[in-house]
């Protein structure tokens, strides 16, 4: 696993082909240090040559199948559930740049992430089922709220192989670029959402989130709350005085100001 930050961009890179124990623990230490860091404002997620991730380490999951003692699923509480819980729910714009080939869990990572892109030529599959079992790493739920449930069910039961152009199309990806050029499209993204209005994201991110399945007043009810939150923040105020004055905003991504949110009426949510 590669770590790096430039700017105020991290970028963590899967080494590996599949998903052993210790990638998944470098992988979930790096993603949870992002996640802290209060210096890194967005995250780039992608792998390495041909491959963004082919999931689980098959050989190593066979060899825990074999250990009459051992649970080869405890994997999942200990690793896949808390990496796809800190790249959801961290308070920053998270974008997977899918190189390659993107795999059962893989593919549940990748859509973890708020933004995807993909390199030409990426293949992609569920590959659950063609073993034997059911989705993990959320993927159960996240593909059918991306493509919806009746494609959702076809790629999950019949576990086919599908292209990135095809995951343009269905909405499961939001742009397909060279493979030469990948990298450089999801730094420039990155930088771009890095120098965006941290607080509104992260609040954006939750809203998204909570907002399925929940009742349309509730819906409603929170993105008012939100909104008066996000009122007292100084990108707020002065990206409006910004359109008024016909220059481009200066977004910190600071907070909410105290004094502001209570001058407001503002108790929280």
């Amino acid at each position: 696993m590669a770590y790096e930050v430039a700017g105020s961009v991290a970028t963590v890179t899967m080494t590996t082909v599949s998903l052993g124990v210790a990638a998944k623990r470098a992988l979930l230490r790096a993603v949870e240090h992002a996640a802290a860091d209060d210096e890194v404002r967005a995250l780039v997620l992608t792998g390495t040559g041909r491959v963004f991730t082919a999931g689980q380490d098959l050989a190593e999951h066979a060899a825990a199948l074999r250990e009459p003692a051992g649970d080869p699923f405890a994997t999942l509480a200990e690793h896949y559930n808390p990496i796809v819980v800190t790249l959801a729910s961290m308070p920053k714009p998270v974008l997977a740049a899918i190189n390659g080939t993107c795999a059962g869990a893989g593919l549940g990572i990748a859509l973890a992430c708020d933004l995807r892109l993909a390199a030409a030529g990426a293949r992609f599959t569920t590959a659950f089922t063609s073993i034997g079992l059911a989705p993990d790493s959320g993927l159960s739920a996240s593909l059918s709220r991306a493509i919806g449930t009746a494609r959702a069910s076809e790629l999950i039961l019949l576990a086919e192989p599908f292209t990135a152009e095809d995951a343009l199309s269905w909405g499961l990806i939001g742009r397909v670029v060279p493979a030469g050029e990948l990298a450089t499209v999801a730094r420039e993204l990155a930088a771009r959402l890095a120098a965006g209005p941290t607080e509104a994201y992260a609040t954006a991110k939750r809203s998204i989130r909570q907002a399925w399945g929940a009742a349309w007043p509730d819906v409603l009810d929170a993105e008012r709350r939100d909104q008066s939150t996000l009122g007292a923040t100084s990108d707020h105020r002065d990206a409006v005085e910004a359109f008024l004055d016909k220059r481009a905003p200066r977004f910190t991504g600071g907070g909410p100001d105290v004094r502001l949110a209570r001058s407001s009426g503002e108790t929280g949510s």
